[in-house]
């Protein structure tokens, strides 16, 4: 009789520690749902938010900017504008967001030669920027312009960067710039390329600060040496046919190795460095 009877206590307590995990088990789960939704939902406030500046259409209106000393530059649609005064070096950019949300210029740094991925990997060091003493604003979807000057005369980068201008070398300039509220920092690489009478700017990488970027660093170092590969390959296979030697077909695991081939006198207008 002991053994047939009923230990109400002990299966009402099993009952209600059952109940008790299923309810934790379904608040974990709500709670778990609820935070993915509040992620996915802060993703796209930020994402209508985000600034992207590139350089404006070549058909976008001119603009007028003015430095602090009255000195004044014309920018022309996807174009920059440089200009030495009394060994002041003067810099403009038309700009265009292509993002989402206001985009405001934080800093900025520039040196010569045309940076690219693989002799110039990373962006500059955030607090090695020029920081802006002028609210630069550009609306998302519209123009807008970026500016900055070097004045000091012992300063060597501006130094360098009135000889570039004066002798027409390519200039590197990095924009260092937020949305209206101060986050989503991001590093934007831009080209000043003379050519002709004006100089055209160009966008090289987009460095996301605060977050990771829409593709892998490794994937874009790959892709830049699989182009620099090709190229090597390209210069071989011309060199080769302009000097009636054997043609080298590039390797894919590597290099292109050019055997016995002996480089002649190099085309001009040809270089080795990558675009």
């Amino acid at each position: 009789m002991i053994l047939l009877g009923t230990d109400w206590a002990t299966i009402s307590s099993l009952a209600t520690a059952g109940g008790t995990l299923v309810l934790a088990v379904a608040t974990f789960s709500a709670v778990r749902a609820s935070n993915r939704s509040a992620r996915i939902a802060e993703a796209a406030l930020q994402e209508q938010r985000r600034p992207v500046l590139a350089p404006s259409r070549f058909d976008d209106p001119p603009q007028k900017i003015m430095f602090l000393e009255g000195n004044w530059l014309r920018a022309e649609g996807g174009r920059a504008a440089v200009e030495v005064v009394e060994g002041t070096v003067y810099l403009a950019i038309s700009l265009r967001n292509v993002g989402s949300g206001m985009g405001v210029c934080q800093g900025w740094t520039a040196w010569v030669g045309l940076g690219t991925t693989l002799d110039q990997v990373d962006h500059a060091p955030p607090d090695q920027f020029r920081m802006q003493t002028r609210d630069l604003y550009v609306p998302a979807g519209d123009i807008g312009m970026w500016q900055g000057a070097l004045r000091d005369p012992d300063d060597e980068v501006r130094a360098g960067l009135e000889k570039a201008i004066l002798t027409r070398e390519r200039i590197s300039v990095e924009l260092l710039y937020s949305d209206q509220v101060g986050l989503q920092r991001t590093i934007s690489r831009f080209g000043l390329i003379p050519t002709g009478d004006m100089w055209i700017a160009n966008l090289n990488r987009h460095w996301f600060l605060d977050r990771q970027g829409p593709r892998p660093e490794e994937a874009t170092l790959a892709a830049a040496q699989t182009i620099l590969r090709e190229q090597d390959a390209a210069m071989q296979r011309r060199w080769a046919v302009n000097s009636g030697g054997p043609v080298v077909e590039p390797d894919d695991d590597g290099p292109v190795d050019a055997g016995p081939i002996i480089e002649p006198t190099r085309p001009a207008g040809t270089s080795d460095s990558p675009p």
